[in-house]
C-alpha cells in the first residue's frame, strides 16, 4: 500500500443528533441535525456538498495554475435529499455547477471536466446517476 500524504480521524456517535468531530486538537468539530428539521447544525447533505465543492473548485485551480492562467473559479452544488421511488431509504440528487472567470465555455468545460476526473471526492462518485455535473458562465 502506498504511503499516504494525509490522513484524518473523523467520528460520529450521534447519528444525526449530536456532535461529529475531526480527531485533534484544534480541528473541526460540529453540531449535526437532520435536514428535516429545523434544530441547528449541519447534515451530511451540506458536509457532502463542502467536501465536494471545496475539492472541485481546488483541483480547477490547480490545472489553471499548471496552464500558467490565473482565472478565478468557482463550484456551487445544490444537494437534495430525495425519498427513493420504492418509499424505503433516502438518496442525494446532486448538481454541480462549475465556472472560470474569463473563458469560454467549451474550453472552461473541458478543463471542469479535467478536474472532475483528477479530484479525490469526485472520483467516489464517478459514474453515479444521481450526480449532474454542468460548466457555466462565470457571475459575480
Amino acid at each position: 500500500m502506498a504511503e499516504y500524504l494525509f490522513e484524518a480521524t473523523v467520528h460520529n456517535e450521534d447519528g444525526v443528533d449530536g456532535t461529529a468531530y475531526v480527531e485533534g486538537d484544534d480541528k473541526l468539530s460540529v453540531t449535526v441535525s437532520s435536514p428535516v428539521n429545523s434544530k441547528p447544525g449541519t447534515n451530511p447533505e451540506e458536509l457532502f456538498g463542502l467536501a465536494l465543492t471545496t475539492c472541485l473548485n481546488a483541483t480547477i485551480e490547480s490545472l489553471l495554475k499548471a496552464r500558467g492562467l490565473t482565472n478565478r473559479s468557482k463550484v456551487t452544488a445544490k444537494i437534495q435529499l430525495r425519498r427513493e421511488d420504492s418509499g424505503v431509504g433516502y438518496y442525494f440528487q446532486v448538481y454541480v455547477f462549475a465556472a472560470i472567470e474569463g473563458m469560454e465555455l467549451d474550453r472552461a468545460d473541458a478543463i471542469v471536466q479535467s478536474a472532475d476526473k483528477r479530484c479525490p471526492v469526485a472520483k467516489l462518485t464517478q459514474n453515479a446517476s444521481t450526480i449532474t455535473l454542468k460548466t457555466v458562465p462565470y457571475e459575480n
